[in-house]
């Protein structure tokens, strides 16, 4: 057995970069499909778990630095204790990436997606900094208030800046009673780095909170699952949405966003299919918007107030009319009441003489 294990970890200590690039890359497939409702339990058990034992792995890798060992077999427990941490934080943060890069308008909230994905990137590419407490501490504390944005709200079935901070705090309440398995384990480690440790916390929690009201973090637990725009819309008798789209092939599948033409006075219809948890009601606004060449942006023609439910796992549908739209690119801006961009929908208004070749879609 000992034979094995020395040449299990002589063999990954030669392959490292590669295996360590494959279980990134697959890590993220597997969860991208394996991960389906941010509000389930067993998903959450699961990050729970990683948390746990992450946890208890840091305790052991600084516990192991901090006494003194005179066998060789130390050293070879130490580097499967900094293997095993960095394979679990991985698989955490990669969960996390999933969940919020679900939830993200990219063009919006690439500040805080580029935030987890560094840390995703630093966390397989810089093994030999998880000798350092305060490396571990930073990717520790990231991932718990990352967690901590979006299961809060789950509990309190609702969004807000109020919730927000309130996740904030757990998340630096748990930290805390944390440190303290930390302290009394290693104390010599704790004491040299108690000041870094508490820089690079509240650094964390200051610029996640300016992001947050910035409006650039994903609104979770909330995420579009479903939106277009559609000539017609209306509800059948079995509940379902029927819609008419453009017969447009592939022409704009990979366009930045779609022609839309539109004999003039004819409505337009924006539909959105909102995820959000069981019992959790939220506000949600169609916010509709043309770009003015004159002064060089986006302009807000009309908000339009509406309601979603939470629990239905293809989203709650909502929609929202527009009449005597104009020619022009527009967009419609999918938010929260506090203005956080859940999703956004792009199409550029031709007018045409005659009705286009439209096809029929049960929604």
């Amino acid at each position: 057995m000992k034979l094995l294990i020395t040449t299990a970890r002589d063999w990954y200590g030669r392959n490292e970069r590669p295996v360590s690039s494959l279980s990134l890359v697959g890590g993220f497939i597997f969860e991208w499909f394996a991960l389906k409702r941010i509000d389930l339990f067993w998903e959450n058990l699961w990050v729970a778990a990683h948390f746990f034992i992450i946890a208890f792995l840091i305790i052991l890798v600084n516990f192991h630095a901090n006494e003194t060992h005179d066998h060789k077999d130390a050293s070879k427990l130490h580097f499967w204790y900094l293997t095993f941490l960095q394979g679990f934080f991985g698989g955490m943060l990669s969960t996390f990436l999933v969940f919020y890069f679900r939830s993200a308008e990219i063009a919006v909230s690439w500040p805080f997606l580029l935030l987890l994905s560094v840390a995703f990137i630093a966390n397989e590419s810089f093994k030999k900094h998880y000798i350092r407490l305060v490396f571990q501490i930073s990717l520790f504390y990231l991932s718990l208030l990352t967690f901590a944005i979006y299961i809060v709200p789950v509990f309190f079935h609702r969004i807000g800046p109020d919730v927000f901070l309130i996740s904030g705090l757990v998340s630096l309440a748990v930290l805390f009673f944390f440190m303290f398995g930390i302290r009394f384990f290693a104390k010599e480690k704790f004491k040299e780095s108690k000041k870094l440790l508490a820089t690079a916390v509240f650094s964390i929690f200051f610029v996640t909170n300016i992001l947050y009201f910035l409006n650039l973090i994903p609104p979770l637990p909330l995420s579009l699952k479903d939106a277009g725009i559609y000539h017609s819309l209306y509800r059948n008798t079995s509940g379902n949405y029927v819609v008419e789209s453009e017969n447009t092939g592939r022409q704009n599948f990979f366009a930045w966003s779609e022609d839309f033409h539109l004999v003039s006075g004819d409505p337009i219809y924006a539909y959105t299919a909102i995820f959000s948890p069981a019992a959790f009601n939220t506000d949600i606004v169609h916010e509709w918007q043309k770009y003015d060449q004159n002064v060089g942006g986006w302009v807000t023609a009309t908000r339009i107030n509406l309601s979603a439910q939470g629990g239905r796992d293809a989203g709650y549908r909502i929609y929202s009319m527009k009449n005597n739209i104009t020619p022009g690119e527009w967009r419609v801006n999918v938010l929260t009441s506090q203005g956080q961009i859940i999703g956004r929908l792009r199409f550029n208004i031709i007018f045409t003489n005659q009705e286009p070749v439209l096809k029929t879609h049960v929604l």
